[in-house]
C-alpha cells in the first residue's frame, strides 16, 4: 500500500462513517468528528480516534475530508478546525454543494494554507460501505497524488473533471447525477401509488418491465423498500435529498432552465419532510402523493 497517511473525517452520518471505515480498513490512521459524538461510537470501537472538536480532529492530519450536509456546514465546521490546521494539508471536500459555492469555498481553503480537492461522490449507503463509490473530483496533479489512497480506500473509480477546484467542475457534474437519481427514485414512488390506485399488482408491472431495456435494478431497489417497509435506515435520506433537489433547481434556474420535473420532485421531497419523513429513503418520496 502506499504510505500510511493521517486522515481526518469531519461528518460521519451514512457516508461520511462509511468512508471512514474504508480509510482505516486500507491502513490509515484515522480522527473522527461529527456534531453528535454518539455516531463516532462505532468507529472509534474499530480503532478510530474520537477528536471533541474538528480543530483537534486536524491536528498533524495529512488530508481532512469533509462529508457534511451543505456548504453553510462545511464552512462552519472548516472555520472552527482552523486552528488545528496545519498549512500545506489536503482537504478532500466530498459533501454535496452548489456550483456557486466552489469559489467561496477554494477562497476557504486557500486563506487556510489548505490544498483543495474538490471531491463529491455518487452512490448509497451500499456502495459506501463496500468502497465502492464513483468519485468526481477536481484538484491540481500535485494534489491529486497526494490524495490518491484516500480516494481509491473509498470509492472504486475517480473521475477527474479538472484541475481547479475553484471552478466547481465535479460539483457540476454531481448535481446533474443527482438530479437522474431524484428523478428515478419519484418515478418509482409514483409507478406504485398509481398501480395500487389502479389495483395493479407492482410485481405485474415489472414483470412486463423484465428483461427489457425499461428493467433498471434502481428501479426494482426503491420500488422494493416501499413496498416491504425499507425506508429505514436509509441508503440515501429525504433531508439531503430535497436538498440536493433545490441544489438542482437553483442551478437550472441561475443558467435560465426551466425543469418542471425537477421543481415537482424537490416539492414532493418537501412534503414528506412535512410529514416527519426525513430520515427516511427517498423513496419516500412515494407518500407524497396521499
Amino acid at each position: 500500500m502506499d504510505a500510511k497517511l493521517k486522515v481526518a473525517v469531519l461528518g460521519t452520518g451514512i457516508m461520511g462513517a462509511a468512508m471512514a471505515r474504508n480509510i482505516q480498513r486500507a491502513g490509515h490512521d484515522v480522527s473522527v468528528w461529527n456534531r453528535d459524538p454518539a455516531k463516532t461510537k462505532p468507529l472509534v470501537a474499530q480503532g478510530a480516534r474520537r477528536a471533541a472538536t474538528p480543530a483537534e480532529a486536524v491536528e498533524a492530519a495529512d488530508v481532512i475530508l469533509t462529508m457534511l450536509h451543505d456548504a453553510a456546514a462545511v464552512e462552519e465546521v472548516i472555520r472552527s478546525a482552523a486552528p488545528g490546521v496545519r498549512p500545506g494539508t489536503a482537504w478532500v471536500q466530498s459533501t454535496t454543494v452548489g456550483a456557486q459555492d466552489a469559489p467561496s469555498l477554494a477562497a476557504l481553503a486557500s486563506g487556510l494554507g489548505l490544498d483543495l480537492v474538490e471531491a463529491p461522490v455518487s452512490g448509497t449507503r451500499a456502495p459506501a460501505e463496500a468502497g465502492q463509490l464513483l468519485v468526481l473530483a477536481a484538484g491540481p496533479e500535485p494534489v491529486r497524488h497526494r490524495v490518491a489512497p484516500v480516494l481509491d480506500a473509498v470509492g472504486a473509480r475517480t473521475i477527474w473533471t479538472g484541475d481547479d477546484p475553484a471552478t466547481g467542475s465535479a460539483a457540476r457534474l454531481k448535481l446533474v447525477v443527482n438530479s437522474w437519481v431524484i428523478a428515478a427514485s419519484n418515478a418509482a414512488g409514483e409507478v406504485v401509488a398509481l398501480a395500487q390506485a389502479l389495483g395493479v399488482d407492482p410485481q405485474q408491472f415489472l414483470g412486463v418491465l423484465d428483461g427489457g431495456p425499461l428493467d433498471l435494478p434502481y428501479l426494482r431497489t426503491k420500488m422494493d423498500l416501499i413496498l416491504n417497509d425499507g425506508l429505514e435506515p436509509a441508503s440515501f435520506a429525504v433531508d439531503t435529498a430535497r436538498k440536493d433537489a433545490h441544489l438542482i433547481v437553483d442551478a437550472a434556474a441561475g443558467q435560465g432552465l426551466k425543469l418542471d420535473g425537477a421543481v415537482a420532485y424537490a416539492a414532493r421531497l418537501d412534503r414528506v419532510a412535512g410529514q416527519g419523513r426525513t430520515k427516511q429513503d427517498m423513496a419516500a418520496a412515494y407518500f407524497a402523493s396521499y
